[in-house]
Order: C-alpha cells, then sequence, then structure tokens
C-alpha cells in the first residue's frame, strides 16, 4: 500500500466525498456529491475504477449494508481509513499553498 502515493483530481473528489459523507457514502450518493458541489458528471465506471484504486492504497475501505435501498440488495458502504484522511489533508495543505496569494490574471491577458 503506497500511503505517499500522490492523489489525482478525480481521487480527491472521490475521498472528499467519501469523508464528507461519513456513513452515508456509496456508489450513487458519492456520484452525486461529486456532482453536486464540482458540476462534474460523474460516470459509474469511472467512480467504481478509483475506488477500487484508493482501495488498494489503503485510502479506503468497503462493508455490505444489509439495509439495502428499496431494492433489497445491500449497499456497498464505503469509509476512509486513517490513511485516507492523512492523505486528504496532505494534498489540502498542498494545494492551499500552492494557490495561497495567487492572482489569476484575465484570460485576455494570457497568451
Amino acid at each position: 500500500m503506497g500511503t505517499n502515493s500522490p492523489l489525482g483530481e478525480f481521487e480527491m473528489f472521490v475521498l472528499a466525498a467519501v469523508e464528507q459523507l461519513a456513513d452515508g457514502a456509496y456508489s450513487v450518493t458519492i456520484s452525486q456529491q461529486i456532482e453536486q458541489r464540482t458540476g462534474r458528471l460523474c460516470s459509474f465506471g469511472a467512480l467504481y475504477t478509483t475506488l477500487e484504486r484508493l482501495a488498494s492504497k489503503g485510502f479506503v475501505t468497503f462493508s455490505d449494508n444489509d439495509r439495502g435501498g428499496g431494492s433489497g440488495r445491500p449497499r456497498k458502504m464505503v469509509r476512509t481509513t486513517a490513511a485516507g484522511r492523512r492523505a486528504l489533508r496532505d494534498v489540502v495543505r498542498s494545494l492551499d499553498a500552492m494557490v495561497d496569494g495567487l492572482r489569476l490574471r484575465p484570460d485576455s491577458a494570457r497568451r
């Protein structure tokens, strides 16, 4: 498990959504959270692939919820691990440091 692995942008979105949703994180709610907060569509294929990658890094774990929505099927719930919370905290700190004091020029000023 590479706990020092950098997070890609979408991995960061997924990890942040899982952390924000706490006990309510599963594929549908994670996707909705990302779409609502970023305005970016979130395909389930990309989400599942990213969740598996985050699990292989030791950043999330899965468990079955026996309640199942109206379908009666159990939901695969997702939780961040301590390593996942550290990775998210580290990437947010790095991003904050990079943009601190940044003044963006209007698009017309770029060549």
